[in-house]
C-alpha cells in the first residue's frame, strides 16, 4: 500500500534546486514526455506523488489505437502505433504489444452510418480499417450475436500494450538520458512570477523538504500529466483545469483453455459496442471485459466492487449473450480523466507561459502518450509541433472562447 502523499515529507529525498523542466506526473503521459524531452537534451525532472503508474496508467492491459473520427486523435492514435512498435523491440521482453484489431459494432443505422465515415477518414489518413458485415465480425469474435448488428469496423493494426511495462521502459530510458525520476514527493505549489507582460513559471514547492518545511525546484517548464488530479494542479498556477475523475471497473473472466480470447485460444480483437460501450478481449491472462457505467459517480473513489457487473450483463445479453454471468477475477477499479467533450487537454495555457497540460485524455491517454510526449517537447523547445493538436487547446472550455468542442465517436 502506497502512503499518502501528504504524509510523505521524505527527508531521504534529495531534489535539485532547479530543472529546466518539472514533469508533475509519472503516468504514461508524464514518463513518455520526460524521455523525448531528455533525448532531446533538456535538464529535466519528474515528480510522481505515488509510484510511477499508480494513478489512471495502472491497468495490466491498455488499448491501443488509430480508430477514431476526429483527424487529430487519429494523427496522435496513428504516431502512437508507431512507436509503440519501436518501444517495444527496443525493451528486453518487450512492452506487451499485441495487434489483435479494434471491432467496433454498430446496431444502428446511424452508428453505422457513423462508422462509414469515421473509416473513410482513416483510411484517407492511411489506416487499413475496413468496414466488415455483421457475419464477418462474427468470425472475428465469435461471442457476437451477428443477427443483432447492422455492421462493424475492423482496423487489424490496433490492439493493446501493458502499461506497467511501458511506464518502466519510459522511466528507464529517461533516467539513462539524464531525467531525474522521483517517487513519494507531492507538489505542494507552482510559483509564478508576474513580468509586466503576463504571469510565467518559475518553480515549484514540494513535500521532499524537512518534515515542517518544503523544498522548491526553480523550472522555467511545468507539465501537467497530473490525469485525474490535473485541476488541483492547475489551481496551483491560478487556472482552472477542467477534469472530472470517474471510476472505471474491469475484471477477468475464467473461460475454458483454448477457447477464443483465453488460454491457448485464437487470438480475440478488442471488441466494443458503441450502443453501449460494452467490450471484451482476450489476453495472456484471459477475458477482459469491461463498460462505461452511466450511473457512475464523478470522484477519486478507487475501491473496487461488482456494481458495474449487472449494467455489463445487460448489455452482454443483446451482443454477446453467452458472456452474461461468467466468474470473474481479479477486477480492479481506475479512474478516468474526463473533460466536457472528452478529448485531451493538449498545449500551454494562455494565462501562464512555461505551463503546458498534457491531460484530460478521458480514456485516450495510454495510447495516445507516445505521440504527445513529441509534441510536449516541441512546445518546450519552441518548436511548432509536427502534429497538429490546435484542436485540444486548453483554451476551448473558456467561456469566451469560439473554439468548437471535438465530436469524437470512438469514445469509450
Amino acid at each position: 500500500m502506497v502512503p499518502d502523499a501528504g504524509e510523505l515529507h521524505a527527508d531521504a529525498v534529495q531534489l535539485p534546486t532547479s530543472a529546466q523542466v518539472v514533469v508533475i506526473g509519472g503516468g504514461a503521459l508524464g514518463l513518455a514526455a520526460a524521455d523525448e524531452m531528455a533525448r532531446a537534451g533538456l535538464d529535466v525532472l519528474v515528480l510522481e506523488r505515488d509510484q510511477l503508474g499508480s494513478g489512471s496508467s495502472a491497468k495490466p492491459y491498455g488499448g491501443v489505437r488509430a480508430t477514431f473520427s476526429d483527424p487529430g486523435n487519429i494523427a496522435l492514435g496513428q504516431r502512437g502505433l508507431e512507436k509503440y512498435a519501436r518501444l517495444h523491440e527496443a525493451t528486453p521482453g518487450g512492452v506487451g504489444l499485441a495487434r489483435v484489431g479494434y471491432l467496433f459494432c454498430a446496431r444502428t443505422e446511424a452508428e453505422a452510418l457513423a462508422l462509414e465515415v469515421s473509416t473513410e477518414l482513416q483510411r484517407s489518413m492511411g489506416s487499413d480499417a475496413e468496414v466488415i458485415s455483421p457475419a464477418r465480425a462474427a468470425e472475428l469474435n465469435p461471442y457476437l450475436d451477428p443477427s443483432v448488428l447492422v455492421s462493424a469496423s475492423f482496423s487489424p493494426q490496433d490492439g493493446y500494450a501493458q502499461p506497467s511495462l511501458a511506464v518502466a521502459a519510459w522511466a528507464a530510458s529517461a533516467r539513462a538520458l539524464g531525467a531525474r525520476v522521483v517517487e513519494g514527493v507531492k507538489v505542494t505549489g507552482i510559483e509564478t512570477i508576474d513580468d509586466g507582460n503576463h504571469r510565467r513559471v518559475v518553480g515549484v514547492t514540494t513535500t521532499a523538504g524537512p518534515t515542517s518545511s518544503t523544498s522548491t525546484v526553480r523550472c522555467e517548464h511545468v507539465i501537467v500529466a497530473a490525469g485525474a488530479w490535473s485541476r488541483s494542479v492547475g489551481e496551483m498556477a491560478g487556472i482552472d483545469v477542467p477534469v472530472e475523475p470517474v471510476r472505471r471497473q474491469i475484471a477477468f473472466a475464467d473461460v475454458p483453455a483454448g477457447t477464443p480470447g483465453g488460454a491457448g485460444g485464437r487470438p480475440l480483437p478488442f471488441t466494443l459496442d458503441l450502443s453501449t460501450t460494452f467490450y471484451v478481449h482476450g489476453s495472456p491472462e484471459g477475458l477482459l471485459l469491461g463498460i462505461s457505467d452511466a450511473g457512475q459517480v464523478p470522484g477519486f473513489g478507487r475501491d473496487y466492487d461488482d456494481s458495474w457487473v449487472p449494467v455489463f450483463d445487460a448489455a452482454a445479453a443483446v451482443v454477446a449473450p453467452s458472456l452474461v454471468g461468467l466468474p470473474l477475477r481479479d477486477g480492479w477499479a481506475g479512474l478516468y480523466e474526463n473533460t466536457p467533450d472528452h478529448n485531451a487537454l493538449i498545449g500551454e495555457s494562455a494565462h501562464v507561459a512555461g505551463l503546458v497540460l498534457a491531460t484530460g485524455f478521458s480514456g485516450h491517454g495510454f495510447l495516445q502518450a507516445p505521440a504527445v510526449g513529441e509534441v510536449v517537447r516541441d512546445i518546450v523547445l519552441g518548436h511548432t509541433p509536427e502534429l497538429d493538436v490546435s484542436g485540444f487547446s486548453p483554451e476551448r472550455f473558456a467561456p469566451q472562447s469560439a473554439a468548437p468542442l471535438l465530436r469524437e465517436v470512438h469514445i469509450i
